[in-house]
């Protein structure tokens, strides 16, 4: 049974809930609930730790160094984790786990090299013998409120940085991925980290969030998840610091001089790793019409080359998604289509959670496969004439996550990025091409702010000015 932490303790909740693995659907274990007693707590207990570290930088960075050694030499368990918890392939787990080792050294290393700016006063007409320059200082409590698609890495690109820069991190995990939450905790707190700075509370997000969201104490909040919720949690958080990676419809264009060698595999993978269940997963598939009868044949070929099913077979590529009633909701969208003139030139097929790659042809911007996020192995093709109409499809939606565009042409790839309303533009990459040293944010109605350590650092901490006349 997961538990709780809370001031520093590890405890149990008030109830618990019984968790079922993801592909074979036995109970493997339980989630600790916790009361409002007990998330009340959890927020008086980290701030009470914020208000008491002494850590210094390089101390951060020793600990956020050793939780990467530790965190790696598990990989074995937490990819085993994971294939129950969140239904992962060896692939997406091991990728997961690989990225969060990164992703914790990158906040390591942001510990040590996080300072102000000189501020050059005596530009200023008639000013001199006067020094300014800013300082960066922690924040106090971050809430990091996380996704089951990554239920690893994505929690440790909040909890790194905010970490990094001094501050206490409570942490609310979607309630599918607790356990792999825990184990964060664990490492992190094993490698030397003061257990009062970290507070781990589970629960159903509409009971636990918003009574996390209420409480003043919270300083920032770190959200990946649908663009309603980040709604509610704007609205809450009023004029305390928010970071909202949200929703995404995201395309991938592939021009008629696209090398199809590397943009057919490239698709393939950000559209159906992890069962398509990415913010960034290429749902709309926009197919310049002139390559298209050869572009298609290659494409199915190599979608049914994939092997889907059990994710303890490490042959698979496509495990299940979530649950049944995500994946049953994914196949009433696709059958809509179907009946409103759509094709399905691959899959379909629908076994409680595990559903089929499906690729989708003649499809119309009005269709829910199109038009809302399907989060699904479910791609659909659009054939465009120009770059410049398939550029407006893309853009024609309220959210600007991330794009990808193959093409040879430089002026043509530097003209789509120019013009392409999205956070990421990804030129000869899939629209979830993503290392984890870059900014990673949304435009729109995917939301605002960076991930990626030196970027997320700067928001989890407060700047502030000094000024000296001498």
């Amino acid at each position: 049974m997961s538990k709780l932490l809370i001031g520093g303790s590890w405890v149990d909740g008030e109830s618990s809930q019984p968790l079922h693995d993801k592909y074979a659907g036995a109970v493997y274990g339980e989630m600790a609930v916790a009361s409002a007693a007990q998330v009340e707590a959890a927020v008086s207990g980290a701030v009470a730790g914020q208000q008491a570290s002494k850590l210094a930088p390089y101390e951060l960075y020793k600990i956020l160094s050793k939780a990467a050694v530790i965190l790696e030499s598990r990989i074995e368990l937490l990819v085993e984790l994971m294939r129950v918890e969140a239904g992962f392939t060896r692939a997406d787990g091991e990728n997961e786990v690989r990225r969060c080792v990164q992703t914790l050294e990158l906040s390591a290393e942001e510990a040590k090299r996080l300072v102000g700016d000189m501020v050059p006063m005596e530009a200023a007409q008639g000013v001199k013998n006067r020094l300014g320059f800013t300082l960066r200082g922690p924040r106090g409590v971050v809430c990091a409120i996380t996704p089951f698609n990554s239920p690893l890495n994505t929690l440790a690109h909040k909890v790194g940085p905010a970490l990094a820069g001094g501050n206490a991190v409570v942490i609310k995990p979607s309630e599918y991925t607790p356990l792999t939450a825990v184990e964060l905790c664990k490492v992190l707190i094993e490698a030397g980290l003061p257990a009062d700075l970290l507070a781990l509370v589970h629960g159903d997000g509409g009971v636990v969030g918003p009574q996390l969201l209420a409480d003043q104490r919270i300083a920032f909040y770190a959200f990946t998840g649908s663009t309603r919720v980040g709604r509610e949690i704007q609205r809450a958080a009023g004029l305390r610091g928010t970071q909202l990676e949200l929703g995404s419809i995201a395309s991938t264009i592939v021009c008629h001089d696209a090398d199809l060698a590397v943009a057919i595999p490239k698709i393939i993978n950000a559209g159906f790793r992890k069962a398509g269940q990415v913010c960034t997963s290429v749902q709309r598939l926009l197919v310049d019409r002139r390559i298209a009868a050869q572009f298609i044949p290659e494409f199915i070929r190599a979608m049914q080359a994939l092997k889907f099913g059990d994710p303890a077979d490490p042959a698979t590529v496509i495990g299940p998604m979530i649950s049944p009633a995500h994946a049953q909701r994914a196949a009433a969208w696709v059958a809509q289509a179907v009946s409103q003139g759509a094709e399905i030139l691959s899959g379909g097929s629908l076994n409680q959670a595990l559903l089929e790659p499906t690729l989708l042809h003649r499809v119309t911007a009005q269709m829910k496969v199109v038009c809302e996020e399907i989060f699904a192995p479910v791609v659909s093709i659009v054939e465009f004439d120009q770059l410049d109409e398939a550029v407006a499809i893309a853009n024609a939606q309220p959210f600007g996550l991330s794009v990808g565009v193959f093409t040879s042409n430089l002026h043509a790839a530097m003209s789509a990025a120019k013009q392409l309303r999205f956070g990421g533009v990804h030129i000869n990459e899939a629209s979830s091409a993503r290392v984890d040293v870059m900014p990673f944010g949304g435009i729109k109605d995917s939301g605002f702010g960076r991930e990626g350590p030196a970027y997320a650092i700067r928001e989890m901490t407060l700047e502030r000015l000094v000024t000296i006349a001498y």
